[in-house]
C-alpha cells in the first residue's frame, strides 16, 4: 500500500467515524436525558395566592417541547377555578366537541364554545351545544402557593376522555 493510499483510507474513516458520532448525539442525548413525553411533565402555571374563590380565570404557561435538536417553548393556557385555599379545578381550554378554544362569560357565567355553540357550567357539565362530554380537567398539584400543571390533550368528538 502506498502512502498515498493509507492517507486517502485514514481520511475516509475519519470523516465516516465523525459523521456516526454527529448521527448518534440525539439517541445519545435522548438515553441521557430521558424524560417523560410531552404532556406527562409538571409545569409551573404560577402563583394562586391572589386567585379570586369561584371565578375562573385563564392562566398561560410555558412548556419545553421538542426532540433531538429539536426544542422550543409552547405557550399553554388553562381555566383554573379557586374552589377553597386547597382545593382548585384545572380546565383543558380545548372544547371536546371540536377541539375550538371556549372562553368564559361572566355575564352569563357559563363557558361558551364559539365554534358550535357548546355551553358549560363552571362545574365543565354540559348544558347546551353538541359537546359530547363534559370539559376535560387536568391533573395539578400545589407546592408552596404555586400551582404546577400537567398538560394533556384529549380525543375530540367522543364521549370518553382519551388521551391523545
Amino acid at each position: 500500500m502506498t502512502r498515498r493510499g493509507f492517507f486517502r483510507k485514514a481520511v475516509i474513516w475519519a470523516l465516516s467515524g465523525a459523521a456516526g458520532i454527529i448521527a448518534s448525539v440525539p439517541v445519545i442525548r435522548l438515553i441521557i436525558n430521558a424524560q417523560p413525553p410531552p404532556g406527562l411533565m409538571w409545569s409551573r402555571v404560577g402563583d394562586i395566592g391572589a386567585l379570586p374563590l369561584e371565578e375562573p380565570v385563564s392562566m398561560n404557561f410555558e412548556m419545553r417541547s421538542g426532540e433531538a435538536y429539536m426544542h422550543q417553548m409552547v405557550l399553554h393556557d388553562v381555566w383554573v377555578i379557586k374552589r377553597s385555599a386547597s382545593d382548585f379545578t384545572v380546565f383543558s381550554p380545548i372544547c371536546p366537541h371540536l377541539g375550538c378554544h371556549y372562553k368564559w362569560d361572566p355575564g352569563t357565567s357559563h363557558f361558551e364554545c364559539p365554534c358550535h355553540g357548546s355551553v358549560f357550567t363552571m362545574n365543565g357539565r354540559v348544558i347546551g351545544g353538541p359537546a359530547p362530554r363534559p370539559l376535560d380537567t387536568l391533573p395539578y398539584r400545589i407546592e408552596g402557593g404555586t400551582l404546577y400543571v400537567k398538560w394533556e390533550r384529549f380525543q375530540v368528538g367522543i364521549p370518553g376522555k382519551v388521551r391523545v
